[in-house]
């Protein structure tokens, strides 16, 4: 007797026998609030985090003694690291062009400096929980990032050099009352105010790091065993997991948390318990690393006018058509290339340990060049 047939691979029957059943709503809201009290701890975190060792990017700065433009590119990527986000080295830069510290194409390689590093804390977190879950996973996921980022940004800089230095978009007139913050920054500006002022900075530093883990935990009580498959199961949902469909995700929520620390960071607890592959998490940075610059845009506008805005918008387009390019035109060999190397990294401690030397070292020496 012939088997019977079976339905296309990618799509599996929606039948009683192969889905789960919905859980309860009460089960459901309990999840969403659980979600969501995860989100703000672990964005409390990175808040703690960044305020412990704030005083060293700053006491760094003062040492320096940048000169071209190639200098500003290291500065801006190695204060991402010591501040462990690229928001507010994207704002210093664009405040020291207002002062008249920096020309156009320094501010310019100093925001592009600050996107190269803004996934280092992505990297570090992603350490943190592959050390807890003992997974490679969590891991993973900073390598891709710091990698989608430098295979989108560096290239970049060439169609940004043009714009800025043809003066095509000199023109370009706009203006800001107020700057832009996520609604979750309201919530958490007062507690991280409160703890910034009560404590010293090496135990912000510790604060930061036990909160971390507490996020960690929350998200996996959080996070249903089979959320990635029930997705799958349905083809609507299933759009979404599509390159195209992850990449706008990815830039929605980074236009909601204003953070890209944050919209990258909530892949890490999806990749520990092994919900999401590789594949869907490079669109989704790729779309990240494009609205990450919203709320400097504004920031810009308000400390600089007009020609401060122009350069970070240079710098939107030229990653956003950079990025289109890739996603449209030639995205399955970019997306090989790097799955490749993300997994050859992350397949070794030693080979990780080389990549984050390698990641701390080249800003270095484009800082001394």
């Amino acid at each position: 007797m012939s088997a019977p047939s079976m339905p296309p691979a990618c799509i599996p029957p929606l039948t009683p026998a192969a889905t789960t059943p919905p859980p309860k709503l009460p089960v459901l809201l309990w999840r969403m609030l659980l979600l969501l009290l995860a989100l703000l701890v672990f964005m409390l975190a990175l808040h703690l985090l960044r305020s412990g060792i704030a005083s060293h990017g700053t006491a760094l700065l003062n040492l320096l003694q940048v000169g071209p433009a190639i200098n500003t590119l290291g500065l801006g990527w190695l204060l991402a690291y010591v501040f462990l986000s690229g928001s507010p080295v994207a704002a210093l830069a664009v405040t020291l062009f207002a002062a008249g510290t920096l020309n156009a194409l320094q501010t310019f390689t100093m925001i592009t400096g600050s996107r190269l590093g803004a996934a280092f804390v992505v990297l570090i977190v992603g350490a943190i929980a592959s050390l807890r879950h003992r997974r490679r996973a969590p891991v993973a996921v900073g390598v891709l990032a710091m990698l989608a980022t430098a295979a989108i940004y560096i290239p970049a800089l060439l169609p940004g050099y043009w714009l800025l230095t043809s003066g095509v978009l000199a023109q370009i007139e706009a203006y800001a009352a107020a700057p832009l913050t996520s609604p979750f920054e309201h919530l958490l500006a007062p507690v991280v105010q409160l703890l910034t002022a009560m404590l010293p900075d090496w135990l912000l530093l510790a604060g930061g790091i036990l909160t971390l883990l507490l996020a960690l935990h929350l998200f996996d009580l959080a996070l249903p065993a089979t959320l990635i498959e029930r997705l799958a199961q349905h083809r609507a949902a299933a759009l979404l997991l599509s390159p195209v469909g992850m990449f706008l995700l990815g830039g929605v929520v980074t236009a909601i948390t204003l953070s890209v620390s944050v919209s990258l960071g909530l892949l890490i607890p999806l990749a520990s318990k092994g919900q999401i592959q590789p594949r869907h998490m490079l669109p989704y940075i790729l779309g990240a690393n494009i609205t990450t610059f919203v709320d400097t845009l504004v920031a810009a506008l308000i400390v600089g006018g007009s020609p401060a805005f122009v350069i970070v918008l240079i710098e939107l387009l030229s990653v956003t058509l950079l990025s289109l390019f890739v996603l449209l035109c030639c995205y399955r060999s970019f997306e090989r290339g790097l799955l490749t190397a993300q997994a050859w990294i992350a397949a070794r401690a030693w080979r990780f340990g080389v990549f984050v030397f390698v990641l701390i070292l080249v800003p270095l020496v484009l800082l001394a060049v």
